[in-house]
C-alpha cells in the first residue's frame, strides 16, 4: 500500500485531527524523553479500543512497522523509532485515548486500558483504601499503567517487585503475517475481536464476580527478596521468571488491557530517616532487616552525598511543583515542557533545552525547601537510607534502630514528621531528573551522561562501586541512589568533556559482568542495551514477522519470516 494510500485510510478510520503527519507536530512523539528519536510516517492516536483495532490492520495490511507508545517517559528510547537501518516505513499508534480503568473484585484488582496513566490508578484507589504497584516516581510523569507491565517497571515499593500480570487482552502478529486479537484476561466477552472489543469498552461483564483465574502480581516477590544469600539479582528485566505475554513485551505486542491487583493501604506508617559513612552499615541493616524482621518495609531509598547535593540545586523546581501544584499538574506540565523544548531548539539563536535553563533561575528564588535535619545529616553522612515502615513493623524499626545506632559511630537516624517524611521522598523523586538537568545546565563545560540501572546479587555486601583508574578519570560525577532492599541501583555518570561515551559505557558493563550485576533492572533494554539471548528469544516468539518494534535490544530492524528470505 502506497504512503498516502495508508495516511488516507488511517484518517477515515480515526478523524484527520487524529492523525499526525506534519514533521513538526511528530516531534514531540517521534523524539525519546532522555535520548533517541527517529522518523515516522504518521502518529495516531486511535480513540477507542475498536479503532485501536482497525488501526493495526490497516497497518498490518500495509507492511508498515508498528510503534507502540503511551506517554513516552522510557529513559532507554523503547517507544520512538531509533535513527535508521529500518526496511519499511514507521506509524507510532499513541494510545493515551483510551484511558478507562475498572474497578473488579470490589476494589481487589482494576483492568487497564492502554493509555490508563499510574495517576488515574492511584488516585482512583485511595478513596478505596487500596493501594498500586507503583507510587510517586513514574506516576508523577504521566506513565501509563500498560507501560510498566510491558517493561517490567520496578519501582520504590519494596514489597511489590517489578510489575508483572498473566492476565491481559492483546494483538500479535503470527507467523504466517496474520493479525490475531487474544483474550487472556479471565473475562469472557465473546468471539470476535469486534464482540470482545465493544463488550470491554462498554463494561458488558460482572466487575464483581470474576474469577481469579491467574497471577495478576509478582506475588512471590516479598519471598524472593528476603532470601539474601541467593547469588542472583532480586529484579532486573529479562529476569525469564518475569516475561509473559504482555508483560515485559515491550512494544512486541499491541496491548488492549490488562488486569492487576491492588495493595490494602496500611493503618499506619512511619518514616526513619538514616545516615552513616560506613557502607557496611548499611549492608548489615539490610540483611538483617530484610532476614530477621517479621515486617518488610514498604519504602527503602538509598541516596549519596553528592546526589543529595546534585537534587538540592539541580532538581528544586521538580519538589517545588510537586510540593506546591501536586502531582495531578506534573504530567500535563512535562507535556507542556517537551513541546516548548521541541519549539525552542528550532530557534538557532537561542540555547538548547531553554525551558531548563528558564526552571533552574526560578527555582533559584525560592527559599530553602529542605528540612534542617535532612540537612544536618548531609552534613554528618555520606550514605542516607529513607525506610518507611507500616504497622506492626513501625515498632520493630523503632526498636532496632534505638538498640543498633547506640553506638553513635556507626551513624544515626531520626523518626520523621509528616512534613520532613513528604519532603524526604519528594528530595529523592526529584533526584532521577537533577543530573539530567545538570549535564543540561552544564553542557558547555562536560560531555554526555551516562545513565546506568543496574541490579546487584542479593548476596552482594560490596555494594559501593569501585571503578577503575581508566573510567574514573573519563567521570566528572559519579551519582548513586536507589531502591536500597532490592539492591538496584541508578547511577548517573556526568562525563568529562571530550570523553567517549560508548567507549566509557562499554567498560562500565565489562566491570558491572564481573561482578555478576543485571542491567537494566527496571527501564528495558529499548535501543541502548544489547539484549540477554533469553529476552531475544522471548521477543522473537512474541512478534515472529518483526513487525512491532523492530531494534529493541540491538537486534536486526529487518522483516522476519517474509517469502524474500
Amino acid at each position: 500500500m502506497k504512503q498516502d494510500v495508508l495516511i488516507s485510510a488511517l484518517q477515515d478510520l480515526v478523524g484527520d485531527r487524529h492523525v499526525a503527519i506534519n514533521a513538526k507536530k511528530t516531534q514531540h512523539y517521534r523524539m525519546g524523553w532522555r535520548s533517541g528519536g527517529g522518523s515516522a510516517l504518521a502518529v495516531v492516536f486511535p480513540q477507542s479500543l475498536l479503532e485501536y483495532w482497525r488501526v493495526l490492520q490497516a497497518c498490518v495490511s500495509a507492511d508498515v512497522i508498528i510503534i507502540m507508545q503511551a506517554a513516552n517517559t522510557g529513559l532507554t528510547e523503547g517507544s520512538t523509532p531509533s535513527n535508521e537501518g529500518y526496511d519499511r516505513d514507521i506509524v507510532i499508534i499513541n494510545t493515551l485515548a483510551m484511558d478507562k480503568l475498572s474497578i473488579l473484585n470490589n476494589g481487589e484488582q482494576v483492568l487497564s486500558f492502554p493509555g490508563t496513566t499510574l495517576h488515574t490508578l492511584e488516585q482512583t484507589l485511595a478513596p478505596l483504601d487500596r493501594m498500586p504497584h507503583s507510587v510517586i516516581g513514574s506516576s508523577c510523569l504521566g506513565a501509563s499503567i500498560v507501560g510498566g507491565v510491558a517493561n517490567n517497571s520496578g519501582g520504590a515499593l519494596v514489597k511489590r517487585g517489578p510489575a508483572y500480570t498473566e492476565l491481559a487482552l492483546f494483538a500479535q502478529v503470527n507467523a504466517s503475517g496474520e493479525l490475531q486479537l487474544i483474550n487472556h484476561l479471565g473475562i469472557e466477552l465473546g468471539d470476535s475481536p469486534e464482540e470482545i472489543l465493544e463488550n470491554l469498552e462498554q463494561g458488558n461483564f460482572d466487575s464483581n464476580a470474576l474469577k481469579n483465574s491467574g497471577k495478576a502480581s509478582a506475588s512471590d516477590y516479598i519471598e524472593r527478596l528476603r532470601d539474601v544469600d541467593a547469588v542472583s539479582p532480586s529484579r532486573f528485566n529479562a529476569d525469564p521468571t518475569r516475561l509473559f505475554e504482555a508483560s515485559g513485551c515491550a512494544g512486541k505486542l499491541a496491548v488492549f488491557a490488562v488486569r492487576l491487583d491492588t495493595f490494602a493501604t496500611p493503618l499506619a506508617e512511619q518514616t526513619f530517616y538514616v545516615g552513616s559513612n560506613d557502607p557496611a552499615i548499611f549492608t548489615h541493616i539490610r540483611r538483617h532487616i530484610l532476614g530477621h524482621f517479621s515486617n518488610v518495609p514498604e519504602v527503602g531509598e538509598y541516596i549519596h552525598r553528592d546526589m543529595f547535593d546534585i537534587a538540592h540545586e539541580y532538581g528544586k523546581d521538580t519538589f517545588l511543583s510537586v510540593h506546591h501544584l501536586g502531582t495531578k499538574s506534573l504530567p500535563k506540565l512535562f507535556s507542556i515542557k517537551g513541546r516548548l523544548d521541541a519549539l525552542f531548539n528550532n530557534v538557532s539563536w537561542l540555547p538548547n533545552f531553554m525551558t531548563d535553563h528558564l526552571m533552574q533561575q526560578t527555582a533559584k528564588l525560592f527559599p530553602q525547601h529542605l528540612p534542617p535535619r535532612l540537612l544536618a545529616f548531609r552534613e554528618q553522612y555520606e550514605h542516607h537510607l529513607i525506610i518507611k515502615m507500616s504497622d506492626s513493623g513501625i515498632a520493630e524499626a523503632r526498636q532496632y534502630f534505638k538498640a543498633f545506632f547506640a553506638d553513635s559511630t556507626q551513624g544515626g537516624f531520626f523518626e520523621c514528621d509528616a512534613q520532613e517524611a513528604s519532603k524526604a521522598y519528594l528530595h529523592r523523586f526529584a533526584a532521577a531528573g537533577a543530573a539530567m538537568r545538570y549535564q543540561t545546565i552544564h553542557n558547555k563545560s562536560v560531555g554526555d551522561i551516562l545513565a546506568l540501572d543496574i541490579a546487584l546479587r542479593r548476596n552482594d555486601e560490596t555494594w559501593v562501586e569501585e571503578l577503575p583508574e581508566s573510567i574514573k578519570s573519563q567521570i566528572d560525577k559519579s551519582l548513586y541512589y536507589g531502591h536500597f532492599f532490592c539492591h538496584v541501583f541508578h547511577q548517573d555518570y556526568i562525563l568529562k568533556k571530550g570523553a567517549d561515551a560508548n567507549a566509557v559505557k562499554k567498560r562500565m558493563l565489562e566491570v558491572l559482568d564481573s561482578r555478576g550485576a543485571k542491567y537494566p533492572a527496571e527501564h528495558n533494554v529499548g535501543h541502548l542495551y544489547e539484549a540477554e539471548q533469553s529476552l531475544k528469544d522471548f521477543y522473537e516468539t512474541l512478534d515472529p514477522t518483526n513487525r512491532f518494534n523492530p531494534g529493541l535490544g540491538k537486534m536486526d530492524k529487518h522483516k522476519r519470516n517474509c517469502s524474500c528470505c
